[in-house]
């Protein structure tokens, strides 16, 4: 009898554990949203390991976007995803609820602010082949641009080292020049950091961020205060 007390306990406990980590949303995944009056459709590849899940999602103007801070706990999937839009860059969280025979996922999904959601579900797909990962860019190294300022183009020479994520340098061009660079980061094709120069005897906190792809960085930069702002394409120096 004690033993078979044991058995049903361990039994238990083996259920509790696959309650807990959830059903294996591991997959390509379907479906479409209405976006003002449009169908968008999406496709997410999702990869789950002890309840982490990795993974893209298509069909976003940043496309594929990455996963993060993925986790699965019984039926909930939630992550985040950068996309951007219009010039911006906004964070989109998702959250989502796995039927239980573990064929379609319910999403509620929108901006971290809250000020724009929709709802989404997705069904299991045969195609299990996700879109290639973006290959990762060297930043290292000295990028040239140009931006408009009152009619004038003026140059830039951005210098800038990446290290585990950590984003060093100077930029060189501006009133302060070099200006040193604050804060630097880049996650995934996205880098942001901010510096300080001065301009008819005010100094000013310029944020820049940028999307990189193969070569180039297109950047949106100005004032912290939403004043002032630009853009500037940046390219790198040939050789490096």
């Amino acid at each position: 009898m004690k033993m078979g007390f044991g058995i049903a306990g361990l039994f238990a406990c083996l259920a509790l554990s696959a309650t807990a980590y959830g059903a294996d949303a591991t997959g390509t995944w379907k479906g479409a949203f209405d976006f003002q009056g449009s169908s968008m459709p999406l496709t997410f590849h999702l990869a789950v390991a002890d309840g982490a899940v990795t993974g893209t999602v298509e069909g976003l103007p940043t496309n594929p976007a990455e996963i993060h801070d993925g986790k699965l706990t019984g039926d909930t999937i939630t992550f985040w995803v950068n996309t951007d839009y219009q010039g911006q860059t906004y964070k989109i969280v998702y959250t989502g609820k796995l039927a239980t025979a573990g064929d379609e996922i319910a999403f509620t999904f929108g901006t971290d602010d809250g000020s724009w959601s929709a709802q989404l579900t997705v069904a299991r797909s045969a195609d299990t082949a996700p879109a290639a990962a973006l290959a990762p860019v060297d930043l290292n190294g000295t990028w040239k641009g140009s931006f408009d300022f009152n009619g004038a183009s003026m140059p830039l020479t951005i210098h800038l080292t990446n290290a585990a994520g950590a984003v060093t340098g100077t930029v060189e061009g501006l009133p302060t020049t070099p200006a040193e660079i604050h804060d630097g980061k880049v996650d995934g094709d996205r880098v942001t950091f901010w510096l300080n120069t001065d301009y008819q005897g005010q100094t000013y906190k310029l944020v820049y961020t940028g999307k990189i792809s193969a070569g180039q960085i297109v950047f949106t930069f100005g004032t912290d205060d939403g004043s002032w702002s630009t853009q500037l394409t940046a390219t790198k120096n040939s050789g490096q």
